[in-house]
């Protein structure tokens, strides 16, 4: 059975050496800003298994996020700045900080909803203490653009900037869709951003996942379209010289078809 203090201090040596004078030339050239990307590919991974059940590939993708964050670590490290049982020590910290009814003996919430209203409020604290004044300012500028839509908007709603029924939602959407039409080309941009933003909105009213909803729906697709290209290489032939209306029929039977 596997010791997770070993193995996380075997983990920590691998980095080191990697970083090292006779360590991996591309490793030792990376900065906080080149793994970046890396750190949220590897999240998507992560995400990616889950989404499709693959447990058996989910501790590899897990390890691989682990990784990341050991990376991140040891260039803090090497810095000054700090290691990575800092980076325990903050999360531990901030855990029991943010469930005082679990490790504080205090009240616990009602029910899931109470809990999250809880949370929010502690997070508005730790805010308060940075000097955050805003309580946007925490909703990090680096997250896909869709789902820190979804997150802004949730902050707003916390204290009452809202809609209150998920159908007014639909009617700005309506309204966001028309403005698209009536722009001029060098608008259109910005009216689209504001249909997608009112998108995210929606979902958030329907507490549907956005980004979650996107990848299905790219996967959905992704099977519809290779059913269209399957059936054209049957017959000898490509989407390239199919017309627009063999292919639309051959949408209409992968649907039917259950794609």
């Amino acid at each position: 059975m596997a010791n997770p203090s070993r193995d996380i201090e075997d983990l920590l040596e691998i980095m080191r050496r990697l970083r090292g004078p006779d360590g991996c030339p591309w490793d030792r050239v990376q900065t906080f800003e080149t793994i970046a990307p890396y750190t949220v590919e590897e999240s998507y991974e992560v995400a990616a298994s889950i989404e499709d059940r693959d447990f058996a590939a989910l501790p590899d993708e897990l390890g691989d996020l682990l990784f990341q964050v050991v990376f991140h670590a040891r260039m803090a490290e090497e810095q000054g700045l700090f290691d990575f049982g800092d980076v325990v020590a903050a999360v531990t910290s901030k855990m029991i900080r943010r469930h005082p009814h679990v490790f504080s003996g205090t009240e616990a919430a009602k029910d899931s909803h109470s809990q999250k209203l809880a949370w929010e409020a502690l997070k508005a604290e730790e805010r308060a203490k940075k000097d955050q004044i805003s309580i946007l300012d925490d909703v990090p500028l680096a997250l896909p653009a869709l789902l820190r839509a979804e997150k802004l908007q949730r902050r707003a709603s916390s204290v009452g900037f809202d809609w209150d029924d998920a159908g007014k939602v639909v009617e700005k959407l309506a309204e966001e869709a028309q403005e698209i039409i009536e722009a001029p080309p060098a608008k259109q941009a910005e009216e689209v951003g504001d249909l997608l933003f009112v998108v995210a909105n929606l979902a958030r009213h329907l507490k549907v996942d956005p980004e979650a909803a996107l990848r299905a729906a790219n996967a959905k697709f992704t099977r519809r379209f290779k059913f269209i290209e399957a059936e054209l290489q049957a017959q000898g032939r490509t989407p390239a010289v199919a017309s627009l209306d063999e292919m639309e029929g051959l949408w209409v039977k992968a649907k039917q078809q259950g794609l």
